[in-house]
């Protein structure tokens, strides 16, 4: 999915994401056929009638009209569960330790559900992540759908 200039190429990027649902709508058995008034989730539009155009074009189409909404994205260091009497303890200073270990890689959350992992970076001296791993769109789809 990467260009040679190091940007995302929004065709795969959609091309992935069009099988991706395809596939969901495969497995699950809710894809709209032509006897099915209950619409796309996507598009909000009613089912309409099997036509000559191609799958992957339709489903582009439904992509295109979500592409603009804003997630939040966040990055997890670690987690840990403590006490209310301990939080209340916190000062300046206090250190609060993790069951992530040191090194180990971070995850990249999308509105809560994991999308990646990757290793922290230094860039014009702000922090980033570098993306090592990243969830497939099918899988990525598949734990929406189950959470």
């Amino acid at each position: 999915m990467m260009a040679n200039d190091g940007k995302l190429s929004t065709e795969d990027g959609l091309a992935d994401w069009a099988e991706a649902l395809a596939e969901q709508k495969g497995e699950d058995g809710s894809g709209a056929g032509p006897d099915d008034e209950s619409g796309s989730v996507l598009s909000g539009k009613s089912a309409r009638p099997f036509s000559s155009s191609s799958n992957a074009e339709a489903h582009i189409n439904d992509i295109n009209m979500v592409l603009d909404i804003p997630v939040q994205l966040s990055v997890e260091l670690g987690r840990t569960k403590v006490p209310i009497k301990h939080i209340l303890q916190l000062g300046q200073g206090s250190v609060v330790e993790l069951d992530a270990l040191a090194g180990e890689p971070m995850d990249v959350l999308v509105n809560g559900y994991l999308i990646a992992q990757g290793e922290v970076v230094v860039v014009n001296d702000k922090f980033g992540i570098r993306l090592t791993d990243v969830v497939t769109p099918s899988e990525r789809l598949r734990r929406v759908s189950k959470g």
